[in-house]
C-alpha cells in the first residue's frame, strides 16, 4: 500500500492507495468511526458492486451503516439531492466530530462533501474513491460542489477530508469508459509540469487501461502525490498555483454545459478534449509547437477519448460554446484565466486571453476534420 501525505496547514491527512481496501475499511478508519451507526453515500452503481463487502466490514467491526444509495451520473450534484441528503443527516443526529463515508466516483464524492461542509456547521467526512477519476483527482484537495442551471460545480466549498482511501480493487468492476475518463486526470499531471510522466504515460497508457495493477498503482499514486504536492502550496486558489490543476477544465465545462451534464459526455471525456483544445490553442497562438499540440492529441485519441470537437456533432457554434464561459467560477472582474501551455509540462495561467478569440478558435475546431 502507497501512503501519500497531503500536507495541508493544520489539517493533514492521508491517502492510502492499494488493493483490498475496500473489506479492511473498518480498520483503516477505526479510530474515526466513533459511534455504531455509520452514515455512507453512494450511488446504485457501486452499492450494486460493493455493498456487501462494506457491509461486511462494519458489521463484523460491530458498527451498522446507514445507506444513502443515490442516483448515478453528474446531474445528481443537484440542490435537491442535496437537501435531501443533508436532511437524511440531521436526522440520523450526525454530529461535528462525526465522520460520514463516501463511497463512490466524483458525484458520491463532491455531493458527500459539500454536505459535510455545512452540516452542523462543518462535520468530518472520509473518501472512498471508486472511479479511476476520483482516485487521482476529485477525492484529494478538498474542492465539493453541485451543478446548478448556470453551470459546472459553481455552488460549494472547499473542505478537506480526514482520511482518503483508493481501493484499487474498484477499477477492476469499473467499465472501460470510465477507466479512460479517469485516465485523462493523470495525463493531466505530465501536461501541467512533468513532461518525463507525459512520456511515461504514451508507453504505458493502453497497458494501464488494459488493467495492468503495477502500472495503475504506480499511475495513482504518482498523480495523488502531484496533485497533493501542489494543494499543499495554495489549498485555497489564491496563487495562481492550484489553478494548473484546471487544465483541460475551461474548455471541458463548456462542452458539458453544451450537452446538459449528461452521459453523452463524461466529466473525464470533456477534460480529456479540453486538454487538446487549450494545447492547439496554445499552438494557434504560438506559444508552444504545433507538433507538440498534436503530439498531446495523438496520445488523448490513441487510448480512445475524444480528441475531435467535431466528432461530438454538437448543434452549435463557437461563439456558444464561448459563451457558457462566461460562467466560469475563474471569472475575475470580467475576464477569464485560460490555462494554456508553453510545452508539454509547461502549463501556465494566461490572463490576456481574449474570449472572441478563443470563440473563433472553437469555430475552427467545430469544423474541421474528425481525425
Amino acid at each position: 500500500m502507497a501512503v501519500i501525505s497531503v500536507d495541508i496547514a493544520g489539517r493533514p491527512y492521508e491517502v492510502r492507495v492499494g488493493a483490498g481496501l475496500l473489506a479492511e475499511l473498518v480498520p483503516h478508519c477505526r479510530s474515526r468511526l466513533r459511534k455504531r451507526g455509520v452514515p455512507i453515500v453512494t450511488d446504485s452503481n457501486v452499492h450494486a458492486a460493493w455493498g456487501e463487502v462494506v457491509e461486511k466490514s462494519l458489521r463484523d467491526n460491530g458498527h451498522e451503516p446507514h445507506w444513502r444509495i443515490l442516483p448515478p451520473g453528474e446531474q445528481t450534484k443537484s440542490w435537491d439531492e442535496l437537501a435531501a441528503t443533508v436532511n437524511w443527516l440531521l436526522t440520523l443526529e450526525v454530529e461535528r466530530g462525526d465522520h460520514i463515508i463516501a463511497l463512490g466516483g466524483g458525484v458520491v464524492g463532491d455531493l458527500t462533501g459539500f454536505c459535510a461542509s455545512v452540516v452542523k456547521r462543518g462535520c468530518k467526512f472520509i473518501q472512498v474513491p471508486t472511479t479511476l477519476l476520483a482516485q487521482v483527482d476529485s477525492s484529494v484537495g478538498g474542492k465539493t460542489a453541485i451543478n446548478t442551471p448556470a453551470g459546472k460545480n459553481l455552488v460549494g466549498a472547499f473542505h478537506q477530508p480526514s482520511l482518503v482511501l483508493a481501493d484499487l480493487s474498484a477499477l477492476e468492476t469499473l467499465p472501460e469508459r470510465e477507466l479512460l475518463a479517469g485516465y485523462a486526470e493523470i495525463v493531466k499531471y505530465g501536461l501541467i509540469d512533468d513532461a518525463d510522466f507525459f512520456a511515461w504515460c504514451e508507453r504505458n497508457g493502453a497497458a494501464l487501461i488494459a488493467g495492468d495493477s503495477a502500472l495503475r498503482e504506480y499511475a495513482v499514486s504518482h498523480s495523488v502525490a502531484a496533485k497533493a504536492r501542489i494543494v499543499a502550496q495554495d489549498e485555497f486558489e489564491t496563487t495562481g498555483k492550484r489553478a494548473l490543476l484546471n487544465l483541460g477544465h475551461t474548455f471541458g465545462h463548456a462542452l458539458e454545459a453544451e450537452t446538459g451534464f449528461s452521459n453523452r459526455l463524461l466529466h473525464g471525456e470533456a477534460v480529456a478534449l479540453g486538454m487538446v483544445l487549450a494545447a492547439r490553442y496554445s499552438a494557434r497562438k504560438g506559444l508552444m509547437p504545433k507538433a507538440s499540440a498534436e503530439r498531446v492529441a495523438q496520445h488523448i485519441d490513441e487510448v480512445g477519448l475524444p480528441a475531435s470537437l467535431s466528432g461530438l456533432g454538437l448543434d452549435c457554434d463557437g461563439t456558444g460554446l464561448a459563451r457558457h464561459m462566461l460562467h466560469d467560477k475563474k471569472m475575475d472582474a470580467g475576464t477569464l484565466p485560460f490555462l494554456l501551455l508553453h510545452g508539454i509540462g509547461k502549463t501556465y495561467l494566461d490572463k490576456e486571453a481574449s474570449l472572441d478569440d478563443v470563440a473563433a478558435f472553437l469555430g475552427e475546431e467545430l469544423a474541421r476534420e474528425p481525425a
